[in-house]
């Protein structure tokens, strides 16, 4: 299916909680999985008294273990009617907006968002960015989160880098020292990248680390220089971001922050097939 998911097809998929511990089933285990007991093959059966599969040695799968649903009160299908919401939006999803839509507590529906966002950047993952034969990257910090006190400001430190035309990664970083920022960029771009940033002096020594280092210096009115070495792409990124979770959110505390730019990160690194969004995260559910 190359177009995103309807209302109506997410519960012709899955019309209810049934549905929804067999497709889990199936993901993390398999058609016909092997008994760790007995070595027999595709005997399971479910268990009618609780959200189990059951060998004929009478050995038990429990599908939701080691995943965000496991210990959870809240139906099956509601939790993935949630992560078809979280999928399916380009801006997120606020927990009010789950409750209203799951029809749960604000304490649960809290709940719910934090552990879709923490698994979407589990699942998004970090790979390390740019490097010799591959496009430039572009690197870039913000200052998110908190709210702001007089004489204070509690915003947390963000590095952001996209390789263009691919992949975003961040990283709250404790400073905005040049050290931090070296330190952090090492993490997430490949050796002999090409880098564009801005003047900052925390990107200064770059050059000095193996980087092909280019800058445009935003205060002078420069947004592209002559050798095409802009930060547009990054800084697109973080306008984004910031406008969506003003917009839904209000505003994020520093201890959530990475689980909220994990969500984006997944979002923003499939923005080319939004399609896949769902049956990704659906289909990513190891067996751990």
């Amino acid at each position: 299916m190359s177009k995103a998911l309807t209302i109506q097809d997410f519960f012709k998929m899955f019309p209810d909680d049934d549905a929804c511990l067999d497709h889990l089933f199936r993901t993390r285990f398999g058609e016909s999985p092997a008994c760790d007991r007995c070595g027999v093959i595709g005997e399971f059966k479910r268990l009618s008294k609780m959200p189990a599969y059951t060998c004929n040695c009478g050995n038990h799968i429990h599908p939701m273990a080691g995943t965000p649903f496991e210990r959870s009160r809240t139906p099956l299908q509601k939790w993935y009617y949630a992560m078809f919401l979280f999928t399916t939006t380009r801006n997120g999803v606020s927990a009010k907006e789950i409750q209203r839509a799951l029809g749960v507590t604000y304490k649960t529906a809290w709940r719910i968002a934090h552990k879709i966002r923490e698994y979407m950047g589990w699942v998004d993952g970090d790979a390390p960015l740019g490097g010799p034969g591959r496009k430039p990257v572009e690197a870039d910090k913000a200052f998110i989160g908190g709210k702001d006190k007089q004489g204070q400001d509690d915003k947390a430190v963000v590095l952001g880098v996209v390789e263009r035309g691919g992949e975003a990664v961040t990283r709250v970083i404790p400073n905005r020292r040049a050290v931090t920022v070296e330190n952090a960029l090492f993490e997430i771009v490949n050796p002999g990248a090409k880098i564009a940033t801005d003047d900052a002096r925390a990107f200064s020594n770059l050059t000095e680390f193996g980087f092909h280092h280019g800058t445009v210096n935003h205060s002078a009115g420069e947004y592209v220089t002559k050798d095409g070495v802009h930060t547009n792409n990054i800084e697109a990124f973080w306008l984004w971001f910031k406008k969506t979770v003003e917009g839904t959110h209000v505003w994020v505390s520093q201890k959530h922050l990475p689980n909220y730019l994990g969500e984006y990160e997944f979002r923003f690194n499939l923005r080319k097939q939004g399609h896949l969004m769902f049956p990704i995260l659906l289909n990513s559910f190891s067996r751990r």
